[in-house]
């Protein structure tokens, strides 16, 4: 038996869940989102949790079974309280500012970038005092909306422009991630 499919999901307060056909619909204050559901799988709503079973025991219904559970609650989660991914730019002379919610980076090319948001995403940027501890970190880069496959692929999408590089740090990174430093030449 999957241990995280047979979980419940809480419905919280302010979040309507139906089920339209083979299609989870969860409306909240954040907004609306949609899950198609395997054909394979029974997803039964009551009063405030919602449960999944599996129709059968073949391989493919116990691999999706804790797949689907866990789907639907990134659903329920981000319609109620949204997702969040931050990004910290860290190399002197590197900047992020958000202007007509386009996001525009200077990250030492001879051009800036601009990366347009995707339908329910928001950028936020934290411009942060220096710091004596780590003097290149410049700014924070915030990814916010409803769906968290969404925000994580727009911030992988931005880390990806200037990876952090091994010998200064230099790049974007995620924030707590850690960047495995190299010893550079030593000179004689």
């Amino acid at each position: 038996m999957s241990r995280v499919g047979s979980k419940p999901v809480g419905i919280p307060d302010g979040v309507n869940v139906e089920m339209k056909g083979t299609r989870l619909v969860a409306s909240g204050p954040k907004g609306t989102l949609e899950l198609p559901v395997h054909p394979r799988m029974i997803v039964s709503i009551e009063d405030d949790t919602i449960s999944v079973k599996r129709k059968g025991d073949a391989r493919t219904d116990r691999s999706i079974h804790g797949l689907t559970r866990s789907l639907i609650h990134n659903v329920i989660t981000g319609v109620s309280a949204g997702f969040e991914k931050v990004l910290e730019v860290e190399g002197i002379g590197y900047k992020a500012k958000v202007e007509n919610d386009a996001l525009t980076l200077q990250l030492g090319f001879s051009h800036p970038i601009t990366v347009m948001p995707p339908k329910g995403i928001s950028f936020d940027v934290e411009i942060l005092p220096r710091n004596p501890d780590r003097p290149a970190l410049q700014c924070l880069i915030r990814v916010r909306g409803i769906d968290k496959q969404v925000v994580g692929e727009v911030a992988a999408k931005i880390r990806a422009y200037r990876k952090p590089e091994p010998y200064k740090g230099r790049g974007i990174r995620y924030s707590g991630e850690y960047v495995r430093r190299k010893a550079g030449k030593t000179g004689v």
